[in-house]
């Protein structure tokens, strides 16, 4: 049976959320990880969603996801798409899961006339650096994220 790429529904949260704990786990991240389903839920299929997803299955049990959501460029004035995780168990890796995954998420781009499709990698995994350049993605060593999150946000924004 083939793999199918397809966007998720209510019924694949917790299947999806299941894989996010995969990916952290692989980025050994796990203990970042303080979200829960029902969250994800509501930022996907809540009233003001927030974030999209794509699931690939194989003989119906889902294997891999990318979640995505809009970005824009103002040195393009043009709408984005910020691909947040893409992740394919490993067990199913090498058979063009990811690639099918990563395509849909570029076509969406297209589809939607965004500028640019982006997504941040981690330096130690030569593995997803590889797999993304040999896509055509250039590693933009220049550039860093920066990040506030919890306590530290909360004094930021009330400063």
């Amino acid at each position: 049976m083939r793999d199918v790429v397809r966007p998720a529904t209510p019924a694949d949260v917790d299947e999806i959320f299941r894989l996010i704990r995969g990916l952290a786990d692989y980025e050994r991240l796990a203990h970042e990880v303080t979200g829960n389903a029902d969250r994800l839920r509501e930022h996907l299929f809540g009233p003001r969603p927030c974030v999209e997803a794509l699931v690939a299955e194989h003989e119906g049990a889902c294997i891999g996801f990318a979640l995505f959501f809009p970005t824009y460029s103002t040195f393009l004035t043009t709408p984005g798409l910020w691909l947040e995780d893409l992740f394919v168990e490993p067990a199913h890796r090498g058979r063009g899961v990811g690639s099918a995954l990563l395509a849909r998420v570029a076509a969406l781009a297209v589809a939607r006339r965004c500028g640019r499709l982006e997504w941040a990698v981690l330096q130690w995994n030569a593995p997803a650096i590889a797999f993304y350049e040999a896509r055509g993605a250039r590693i933009e060593a220049e550039w860093r994220i920066a990040r506030v999150t919890g306590s530290g946000l909360e004094r930021l924004a009330a400063s």
